[in-house]
């Protein structure tokens, strides 16, 4: 794998240059933010057994290139359920905050589920991605479908730059880091991505596997410039999980929240 995003410098984390996001040349890149709340979580609050069920990622201010500090609390760790926070932090102050709810496994009940959310058809990608035009994101990146076509959009994605040096990139956060992607697969139109999220949640009824990993939008609305947006997440054996986000509308190139 290619440099990491971020450098452990004592308590705080230092971005690299390709850190930015798509927004602003002088902005991190959201995903990466969640996808440091998802490492701290993991790190402290993991134990064979509990499931990271859901992950919520606030992004309720944009920061500048700047070294991040990630704090974690525990809200409740009963028998089947374990709830742990989050607070991502730069010297500016608190730029995001995330939620995680751990849920203890056990046996499968029995009998047959009425709703199913089926495979999807398309092979993992044997060859590079295609670049486009525009911002080259720091990931392997298959567009599926046309970009901004109607219907569902379609892509694989894979992580090529580790979360934090000499760190592996674990199911959980890779799962993390992609989720972030929900908002421009399913906000995205014919005019281009108007709008820029303001949160996500992920939920995984199991982690994936592999390090390639695919989404399908399954779903958008919006009115008065405010979006949602709705993804279904696939590895190579099957679907794993969902993704929502919010979002609100935003000019091409200005990165504000």
């Amino acid at each position: 794998m290619s440099s990491a995003f971020f450098t452990r410098k004592r308590d705080e984390l230092v971005p690299a240059p390709h850190a930015r996001g798509p927004w602003s040349p002088d902005m991190l890149h959201g995903r990466l933010l969640g996808g440091l709340a998802a490492r701290a979580l993991e790190e402290r609050y993991a134990e064979p057994g509990l499931h990271f069920a859901r992950l919520t990622v606030d992004l309720f201010r944009n920061s500048p290139m700047l070294p991040v500090t990630v704090e974690t609390a525990l809200v409740r760790d009963g028998r089947r359920i374990r709830v742990a926070d989050a607070t991502i932090a730069t010297e500016q102050g608190v730029i995001g905050r995330a939620s995680a709810v751990l849920l203890r496994q056990g046996e499968q009940p029995g009998g047959e589920q009425t709703i199913v959310t089926p495979a999807w058809e398309e092979p993992a990608p044997d060859g590079p991605p295609v670049e486009g035009q525009g911002w080259t994101p720091p990931f392997d990146l298959w567009r599926l479908t046309e970009w901004g076509a109607p219907g569902p959009g379609r892509v694989w994605m894979r992580d090529t730059h580790p979360l934090v040096e000499d760190e592996p990139v674990t199911p959980f956060v890779r799962a993390a880091l992609a989720a972030d992607f929900a908002s421009p697969l399913s906000n995205v139109g014919s005019a281009g991505l108007r709008y820029i999220n303001a949160d996500y949640t992920l939920t995984l009824a199991r982690l994936p596997e592999g390090d390639i990993i695919g989404l399908e939008s399954t779903g958008h609305l919006s009115a008065g410039g405010v979006a949602t947006g709705h993804v279904t997440l696939h590895d190579t054996a099957g679907p794993v999980g969902f993704c929502v986000v919010t979002a609100v509308a935003n000019a091409a190139g200005i990165g504000g929240r």
